[in-house]
């Protein structure tokens, strides 16, 4: 007899009648086994693409940055597009992680330590690009409040670009300690099961002598808790700073107070994008079609849906405002009838097309609960909210306020070899970290199990 009441309504979150003993194979085999073809070309495309990257980020240092494609009018264009693309991407993981777990939402299971791993792998991608862009990278010590060999100076605490370096380090830090935390009890399951003495020692050293009693679970749950509810405001703190960055300025288009909000919907709008793709990627290389099911892909679209639609709201704000404004340079902001029609006209329609149109079909049951157009869709927001962050930051600054100024941008090589780089090691470490860490809470994932297949 159960002794809890099971809902007939809800769909199941895991499929094929799986025991306990089901769960923890399935999820150590991918550790234990050798890794297939699949995995085997997706590394190799990545290096390739990190390779090339990493060549152009040399030239970059060795040259400069006059290297890029920048110019007097433009000069804070492809990278810090870049960065604000890849900090976006990094917010979806703590926002499954953290709040979904204080709503108690159990479908967060399969796809939170995907989501987390991608918030750590894309923070790194965007650190590299601040870095880079200060032309000499082994000065990068001096954006920290430590002193220096030049006396008492100091950073500038009043500029939104130092408050970055808090921000994005703090939530880096702990969204860190909250998914090894998550680990743990993995990792002792790996320790107690795998042969090899070597691997076995290493395992043993991540588990932190995890025993499984009663009393590490409740410090485990309550730990859980605690960091939860402190990554919970820094899912809304790290990317309102990043909009800082413009909406502090005087440069019109940026001097807007719409800009925190609207930037952390669009960092979970492209998050979870990103985690749908993510998420397409482990359940074809392992094999986990029995635990991303397509209920975590429709909820995923439903949250995609939901921020969509308050982007959408806000690009209908800045539109309305820029005109009511009758400010004649508002005219030019990146989401205006000028930008439609101008020399970017075409960042502007795959802004419109990518992040506006082509979302608007997940409203069809079939589309949204399809892994082929889930993820179609997911790639095309990525492309969109980078198009989002190019129109922002380029068309702004290429129509200043001094018509003599204005100017056009075209990125070098260099420019597009470096954020393919970046692209080429956030999958590698996502590959890597697949193969050696569990990519889904065995643990956590069998207190969802149905009670009659908790079957050893």
């Amino acid at each position: 007899m159960l002794n809890h009441y099971e809902s007939p309504i809800r769909n199941p979150l895991i499929l094929g009648k799986k025991t306990l003993k089901n769960i923890t194979d399935d999820i150590f085999n991918p550790i234990k086994n050798k890794a297939g073809n699949l995995w085997w070309i997706s590394l190799l495309i990545s290096i390739l693409a990190f390779l090339w990257g990493l060549g152009c980020i040399f030239y970059t240092i060795g040259t400069g940055i006059g290297v890029w494609g920048l110019n007097k009018t433009v000069n804070w264009a492809w990278d810090i597009t870049n960065f604000v693309w890849w900090v976006g991407i990094g917010h979806a993981g703590t926002l499954i992680s953290a709040v979904l777990l204080l709503f108690r939402q159990k479908w967060r299971l399969s796809i939170n330590r995907s989501a987390e791993a991608m918030t750590i792998f894309a923070v790194i991608q965007a650190g590299l690009f601040p870095i880079i862009h200060m032309g000499r990278p082994w000065n990068a010590h001096w954006v920290l409040p430590i002193p220096n060999q030049f006396g008492s100076l100091w950073p500038n605490f009043n500029s939104p670009l130092l408050w970055d370096v808090f921000a994005i380090s703090t939530y880096f830090s702990v969204s860190t300690v909250f998914w090894f935390m998550g680990l743990i009890p993995d990792f002792a399951m790996i320790r107690d099961r795998i042969s090899n003495p070597f691997q076995k020692k290493i395992y043993n050293i991540l588990s932190f002598g995890w025993g499984g009693t009663s009393k590490d679970w409740q410090r485990f749950e309550e730990l859980s808790l605690i960091l939860a509810g402190l990554c919970t405001p820094l899912v809304f703190s790290v990317h309102t700073i990043v909009s800082f960055d413009f909406s502090t300025s005087v440069i019109k288009g940026w001097h807007s107070t719409i800009f925190p909000p609207y930037f952390v919907a669009g960092a979970i709008f492209s998050g979870f994008a990103m985690v749908q793709t993510l998420l397409g990627v482990a359940r074809k290389v392992l094999s986990l079609e029995d635990y991303i099911t397509i209920n975590h892909i429709e909820y995923m679209n439903m949250i995609i849906l939901l921020t969509g639609g308050i982007v959408l709201l806000a690009y209908i704000s800045e539109f309305i405002i820029a005109w009511y404004s009758g400010n004649p340079f508002e005219k030019f902001i990146y989401f205006s009838v000028e930008a439609s029609k101008g020399p970017f006209w075409w960042a502007f329609w795959a802004l419109i097309i990518c992040n506006v149109i082509i979302p608007q079909f997940l409203w069809i049951k079939s589309v949204r609960r399809s892994f082929f157009w889930s993820y179609v869709i997911a790639i095309v927001i990525n492309i969109g909210m980078w198009f989002e962050r190019f129109d922002i930051i380029v068309l702004n600054l290429s129509h200043d306020y001094l018509p003599s100024s204005w100017t056009g941008f075209i990125p070098s090589f260099v420019d597009v070899g470096i954020f393919i780089g970046t692209i080429g090691l956030f999958f590698i470490l996502y590959l890597l970290y697949i193969r050696v860490f569990p990519v889904i809470s065995q643990a956590e994932l069998k207190t969802i199990l149905k009670p009659d297949h908790k079957k050893k």
